[in-house]
């Protein structure tokens, strides 16, 4: 028998002993867009028809939030890259008497910051370390998405740098103890 016969086949994310970081790296994204539709019928198939919408107009979507309000309607934030503003934009107007919203709006002008590493399956605290350090730095969360590796918030693009070096320093990431990793691009 030997050590591979002990792990579960469907061992994902594998315990590996103290020196692994809980946290490997920090990721962030300025080419987010922010897209909320405002008094969505709150009933079954509604979010479902507006992203079904979307994807036929080839938009990937990451970050999602529903709202509901005690009218009767939701709220539908969600993130899509900035280059497909437009095509959210000309699918949200020309789709509006069947999807049923009263209004939407798009803000450019969000960044996307996130934690990654396989440690957060296993220990405690993670998301209380990102929120306390945006926190400590006056940094507004605008919305949160998580997995069992990952934490990302959206937080106002001036002040996604404060975000990206607050989490390297509440990590331990920061150059002088080891190198720090940032990822460019989509930061997924």
């Amino acid at each position: 028998m030997n050590d591979n016969d002990n792990k579960s086949m469907g061992d994902l994310f594998p315990d590996l002993g103290p020196e692994a970081p809980v946290i490997s790296g920090v990721a962030h994204d300025r080419t987010e867009a922010l897209a909320t539709l405002r008094g969505v019928p709150n009933e079954p198939g509604m979010a479902a028809k507006v992203f079904t919408q979307l994807a036929e107009a080839g938009v990937n979507v990451d970050m999602i939030v529903q709202a509901g309000a005690s009218t009767g309607t939701a709220d539908i934030s969600f993130t899509v890259p900035e280059t497909t503003v437009r095509s959210v934009q000309e699918v949200l107007e020309v789709k509006q008497d069947e999807l049923g919203y009263q209004a939407f709006e798009i803000n450019n002008n969000v960044g996307k910051v996130a934690v990654v590493g396989v440690g957060m399956k296993t220990h405690s605290g993670v998301a209380a370390k990102f929120f306390n350090a945006l926190s400590e730095h006056g940094i507004n969360v605008l919305m949160i998405s998580t997995s069992e590796i990952r934490i990302a918030a959206l937080v106002p693009l001036p002040e996604l740098d404060d975000a990206v070096r607050a989490l390297h320093t509440a990590y331990g990431l920061d150059a002088d103890r080891i190198e720090a990793v940032v990822y460019g691009g989509t930061g997924r």
